[in-house]
């Protein structure tokens, strides 16, 4: 049911459709006339989403050069973006933030929510702006204190911060001091159908960048020999199919009916990096298929081990190579994945959104 308050919608940029936009269009349903407001926004990939009927506003780092692709590349201006968005007449702004959407300038009088996925990792991890281990530099290491300082200054003017998992519950705390409620990201598994047999394939579904580690996953099926699926696209493509074997192949993007198939099917979906919730671990469980992955971050909280997956210590090609021998002397039941995945559909999430936007 639509939230009864003037409102609008913050979030970093929309460059593409993913995961986090997917969460921006199942909160806009309580909001049916709230603005988006954004640093960048690519209408083509929208063009049939709910999005393209909504007032979008962008920034002026939009029409900087280079920015509908590199647009990472303007983080130290994107603080004045944010705070030079107007947003006076609103009663409530919700942000959806994983670097600098928490940054807006309000009036008093006006609530400000956040739905944190995360903490800017740039800022507080040592990762890098290209998602690889950051350099050492004097002149960076000066840049991000400020930033950090910048931050949790933010942060401090924001009334109520929700996390996207526990993890990023403990992440805000850790870098603003800040208590929040954990509120599940919407997945929509009554989509997902489990098939009566599965195949040999294993199935991998991510952004292809440094960060998600499929650089870890293509070495340890390198050495397995296991049929594996690789669905996505990214800057490390060329790269990643150079290094593969032939039993690993890329499907690139792929449309949501093929997923669903894949999914249905495969042996197993695999999840090498650490995830701040991880939506497609839960749409693999609602296909009934049982996930392998990194025992850290958000697979924690969506995967029962050794009932609906199994998970790996070691963020190595050995540590998820000894799992998947594991996997191999073990059945899981499609069933009990499924039933796991049920917890975390769109209805609970718009459910517990309304609550936290409506509670004092």
């Amino acid at each position: 049911m639509p939230v009864t308050s003037k409102a609008a919608f913050v979030v970093d940029a929309l460059p593409g459709l993913g995961g986090a936009e997917k969460v921006l269009m199942a909160a806009l349903e309580l909001f049916p006339d709230a603005p988006v407001y954004t640093l960048l926004y690519n209408r083509e990939p929208f063009a049939c989403s709910p999005l393209a009927g909504r007032r979008v506003v962008t920034s002026f780092i939009e029409r900087l050069p280079l920015a509908r692709t590199q647009y990472r590349s303007y983080l130290p201006l994107m603080p004045l973006a944010m705070r030079r968005f107007d947003l006076g007449g609103y009663d409530t702004v919700l942000s959806f933030s994983y670097a600098v959407a928490h940054g807006v300038k309000l009036e008093e009088g006006q609530k400000h929510f956040s739905y944190t996925y995360t903490p800017m990792r740039y800022a507080w991890s040592s990762m890098g702006l290209d998602g690889r281990p950051r350099p050492p530099s004097p002149l960076l290491d000066w840049f991000f204190r400020c930033f950090r300082d910048w931050d949790v200054a933010a942060a401090s003017r924001v009334h109520k911060f929700a996390a996207v998992s526990g993890w990023i519950a403990q992440e805000i705390r850790r870098a603003y001091r800040r208590d929040s409620r954990i509120i599940y990201p919407p997945v929509d598994v009554e989509r997902f159908c489990p098939d009566a047999g599965r195949s040999d394939v294993f199935v991998s579904i991510a952004r292809l960048v440094p960060h998600k580690r499929i650089d870890l996953l293509v070495e340890a099926f390198n050495r397995t020999g296991l049929p594996l699926l690789i669905v996505g696209e990214g800057p490390e493509r060329a790269k990643l199919e150079r290094r593969a074997a032939g039993n690993i192949r890329f499907l690139g993007f792929q449309p949501d009916p093929v997923i669903e198939k894949l999914l249905s099917r495969a042996r197993a979906y695999v999840c090498p990096g650490e995830e701040d919730f991880g939506i497609a671990m839960v749409e693999a469980q609602a296909a009934g298929c049982p996930v392998v992955a990194f025992g850290a971050g958000g697979s924690r909280e969506i995967v029962i081990e050794n009932q609906t997956g199994l998970f790996f210590g070691e963020s190595t090609p050995e540590g998820l190579a000894e799992a998947l021998e594991r996997f191999d002397r073990m059945d899981f039941s499609s069933r009990e994945c499924a039933v796991n995945a049920a917890r975390f559909t769109k209805k609970r999430f718009l459910a517990e959104l309304e609550a936290f936007l409506t509670d004092s």
